[in-house]
């Protein structure tokens, strides 16, 4: 009898110790609590967890297996798997390519420009590989001016897709393909006095130029695109107005890239701006074809992906994560078929597998979070961001992410906390969503994995980051046991 209650009470015990263990891990933070009633947002539109990251100890948590929208957070995912799958000496390549023969100066066929994932190739770029034309003897192409964007299947996600909110002219939104020829973003150049407002296009673009209905304001130059309108197109006698209306503050400047052309017209303007330049003579047309083989007249290649996931994560750049992630689906990992996005998913998820990270609750559409449809839970990425300290390419990594209160999206916040330069956290903001997700070390110097979400339709931005915030706050200041 006493056996059998001594027994009975170690398993009491036990129970009892796990049931308050699970009550203080469910518990949210005072701070945070207090905040989310204030914000008049449920308990239930917040999940986070907190693991301890060497040994995956639970610290906190709240709803860390409710499936939620990540926004840029995803990124970290995606940018933990490029990095062992690509390697961080991987870089994109863009070629300048012809099969053609070279007869006194004139080139008797098409001249080629072949993507390959390089998001580095700007308009100045391209001029140099036309430089190289040249001074190889290329005076004229007799035939057209073809654009290989064959890497990504299929070639173009952009047509036919809507406008994912209401300003689809800033990069942020741009819809990448293999080639990325200088984003096909028009540069812009933007200055006011006192007395008015002057625009010149920066990007040389043949028959493209402006008409400039700016209006000075009183508004503060940090806000000037709160003035900003939609510029519209207006063709005239082949030549295509840019019409930009608004206002503008005054004395102030800036510099902003739109995507406002489509992007064959894009590149036909500038060839043919480049190649006039240069001397050159060119009177066929720019079209999209996928044209295998031929002999390399010059090539650009992009920086290290080492270097690349710094723009994933500090500058959260949605083109180029994009881009990244198609660039799994190129790989010779799968067996042929599919979209370059199936693979690109299937990669992903094989990886997370290959971790031993449940894919449960996971939904991907282009591994940047820039999307309504990708979820994640937030101990996926926990799982995620614990597993990437094991990784040999970790400080590539690690150096990517922002620190808190000096750069990338929490360059201005968490100034006044334990957290602020010892912390390095990615941001993730859209309508109806703000996260966190990364690393902070609290008083004990432990290193613990952070990852928190909310959402809710009154989860703007200035309401949500400083429940994040404070949630941050809190777990600096714990001194974790171990």
């Amino acid at each position: 009898m006493q056996y059998l209650m001594s027994g009975f009470t170690r398993v009491f015990a036990c129970v009892t110790a796990l049931l308050v263990a699970f009550a203080v891990h469910a518990e949210i933070p005072a701070p945070v609590a207090s905040r989310l009633a204030a914000a008049g947002l449920p308990e239930d539109s917040l999940g986070f967890v907190v693991l301890d990251a060497a040994t995956g100890k639970e610290v906190l948590a709240h709803r860390p297996g409710a499936s939620m929208q990540p926004a840029s957070t995803l990124k970290v995912l995606t940018a933990a798997v490029a990095l062992e799958r690509l390697g961080p000496a991987w870089t994109g390549r863009t070629e300048l390519v012809t099969a053609a023969p070279l007869e006194e100066g004139v080139l008797k066929g098409d001249l080629v420009l072949r993507g390959g994932a390089d998001p580095d190739v700007g308009w100045t770029e391209f001029r140099r590989m036309l430089v190289a034309a040249r001074t190889q003897g290329i005076r004229e192409v007799a035939g057209d001016f073809i654009l290989d964007l064959g890497l990504f299947s299929p070639a173009r996600l952009d047509e036919g897709v809507p406008a994912f909110d209401e300003t689809p002219e800033f990069r942020y939104n741009l819809i990448p393909d293999a080639l990325m020829l200088g984003s096909y973003l028009l540069g812009l150049e933007l200055a006011a006095d006192g007395k008015a407002v002057s625009a010149t296009i920066e990007t040389p673009l043949e028959g493209v130029r402006l008409d400039n209905g700016l209006v000075l304001s009183e508004r503060k130059c940090a806000d000037w695109e709160d003035g900003w309108k939609l510029p519209a197109l207006e063709r005239r006698n082949g030549e295509i107005v840019v019409k930009l209306s608004g206002d503008f503050p005054k004395d102030c400047t800036a510099s902003t890239r739109l995507n406002l052309l489509d992007r064959v017209e894009y590149a036909d303007r500038l060839f043919r701006a480049l190649w006039k330049e240069l001397g050159g003579t060119f009177r066929g047309t720019t079209r999209v074809s996928f044209a295998p083989g031929g002999r390399t007249i010059a090539q650009h290649r992009s920086r290290l992906l080492g270097e690349m996931v710094r723009d994933v994560n500090k500058r959260s750049d949605n083109p180029v994560t994009r881009m990244l992630y198609l660039t799994l689906g190129t790989t010779d990992l799968l067996p042929p078929g599919g979209t370059t996005a199936e693979r690109a998913e299937r990669i992903v998820r094989d990886w997370l597998g290959e971790k031993g990270i449940d894919d449960a609750g996971l939904v991907l559409d282009n591994g940047s979070g820039l999307s309504r449809k990708e979820r994640i839970r937030p101990a996926t990425l926990a799982a995620v961001l614990r597993e990437a300290r094991s990784s040999p390419w970790f400080p590539e990594y690690l150096s990517a992410l922002p620190i808190a209160g000096i750069d990338g999206g929490v360059r201005r916040r968490l100034d006044r906390s334990p957290a602020a330069k010892k912390s390095r956290l990615k941001t993730g903001t859209l309508r109806d969503t703000s996260a966190l997700a990364g690393y902070v070390v609290d008083t004990g110097g432990t290193t613990l994995v952070f990852v928190a979400m909310i959402n809710h339709p009154k989860a703007t931005g200035s309401v949500a980051r400083p429940i994040l915030d404070a949630l941050v706050d809190h777990v600096a200041r714990l001194r974790t046991a171990r």
